[in-house]
């Protein structure tokens, strides 16, 4: 990966983040503009979450944050510009 990229990142225990790689160590990564998505619907895996991104009805992607480190990391995932552009907005229903 490298810095820069729109990364889809899954961890052991802090779930799942998307936002723009700064540093990654291990299994230890920086994004910036991170938002968490929380749920997700119309991908059935990360891998196409990264490809497509998700529905706009029942998918939650809270708002972004400027920074966050994420410890104990499993995989980051580079993100299409699809993904990015469908990933770059919060949606949390009613």
């Amino acid at each position: 990966m490298q810095t820069g990229q729109f990364v889809v990142v899954r961890t052991f225990s802090a779930g799942v983040h998307v936002g723009t790689l700064t540093a990654a160590d291990g299994k230890n990564v920086t994004l910036v503009n991170a938002r968490r998505v929380w749920r997700w619907r119309g991908a059935n895996t990360l891998h196409e979450l990264a490809l497509r991104g998700c529905d706009e009805i029942h998918s939650r992607i809270s708002e972004p944050v400027a920074e966050i480190a994420l410890t104990e990391v499993i995989e980051i995932i580079a993100a299409s510009d699809a993904g990015r552009e469908n990933l770059s907005r919060s949606r949390w229903g009613k």
